[in-house]
């Protein structure tokens, strides 16, 4: 992680960095939820500086009130920041304060008692059927060499056939889907919770002629998926390759790596699939995580009743 220079006395600093390292190696948060973590407190010390016109330490903190938590969601707000940014931001800070009051060192009743930001309803933008089908297509691929047109789809097979996050999919060892009777895969997701997702045999297939045409030894305890020169294959390729097909099939701005995962679970839910059944595939912790589903699906139902009735 990038050293910054944190506005903070030295007892707090040693605290804030005890707190980022139980995320990283206790609570196995992903680097990116960890780096948005350590952002987003330094930002709170930050405004805290001048709130307070010093560095705070953790007296400071200690005697925190729901009025200087609100100072700094305003600060933010007015900086540009939106509910889901500020949002995030206080989760960050609350999860270090409820820390620091585990030690001992302070009460976090005061973040506990301030409520976070209304946050806006949006849905999941998933792919229709139709279309999820030819973004996975190896004959879709707009790579020119065969092995990495073969790779493409593999991954994005594995993305919509299995509900993968893309980070999953790429975390796949060279020892994994080897064969027809790999039909399940372990995967490690958020939070270091493991899940079993199905392998369909066309997500098989495709991930056995990526094996077929790729050019590198594949060591079982590798990554299965390689970039161009050999090294690990950087989802920004992936993400890079999905936009490219955009223009070329004329997709939505949507149509993204995630929305393959969306497309996944929404169209199980059309198809009946039951809703605590997509949770456990999804990895999701919270059925209400889930639910949101329900809604995207709910919305095609009426999108297609209003375009076929004849009195709508």
């Amino acid at each position: 992680m990038q050293e910054f220079l944190i506005s903070a006395k030295a007892d707090l600093q040693s605290a804030r960095q005890a707190w980022l390292t139980m995320l990283a190696r206790e609570r196995r948060l992903s680097p990116e939820t960890v780096e948005a973590y350590e952002r987003d407190s330094r930002q709170f010390l930050q405004f805290l500086t001048g709130h307070l016109g010093e560095p705070p330490g953790l007296a400071d903190i200690a005697s925190l009130r729901p009025a200087d938590l609100r100072g700094f969601l305003s600060q933010r707000r007015s900086g540009g920041a939106g509910a889901r940014t500020l949002g995030r931001g206080l989760a960050g800070v609350r999860s270090l304060l409820r820390f620091l009051e585990r030690r001992g060192l302070i009460n976090a009743a005061g973040a506990a008692a301030l409520r976070a930001p209304r946050q806006p309803k949006s849905l999941p933008k998933p792919l229709t059927a139709k279309d999820a089908r030819r973004v996975v297509s190896a004959g879709e691929q707009l790579a020119e060499e065969p092995w990495i047109a073969a790779r493409n789809a593999a991954v994005l097979t594995l993305l919509y056939g299995s509900g993968l996050r893309i980070s999953e999919a790429l975390a796949i060892t060279g020892g994994e889907l080897t064969g027809s009777g790999d039909a399940v895969l372990r995967v490690t997701g958020k939070g270091g919770k493991t899940r079993l997702a199905p392998v369909l045999p066309v997500g098989l297939a495709a991930v056995a002629e990526y094996r077929r045409l790729c050019p590198f030894h594949l060591d079982p305890k590798g990554l299965l998926f390689r970039g161009a020169r050999g090294g690990p294959l950087n989802p920004a390729i992936i993400q890079r390759e999905m936009k490219k097909m955009r223009s070329a099939l004329n997709l939505p701005d949507t149509a993204t790596p995630h929305a393959l995962r969306h497309s996944f679970a929404t169209h199980l839910l059309g198809r009946g699939g039951d809703l605590r059944m997509i949770q456990e595939l999804l990895g999701h912790a919270s059925l209400s995580t889930t639910q949101v589903y329900t809604g995207v699906d709910t919305a095609r139902l009426l999108d297609i009743y209003d375009s076929a009735h004849p009195r709508a």
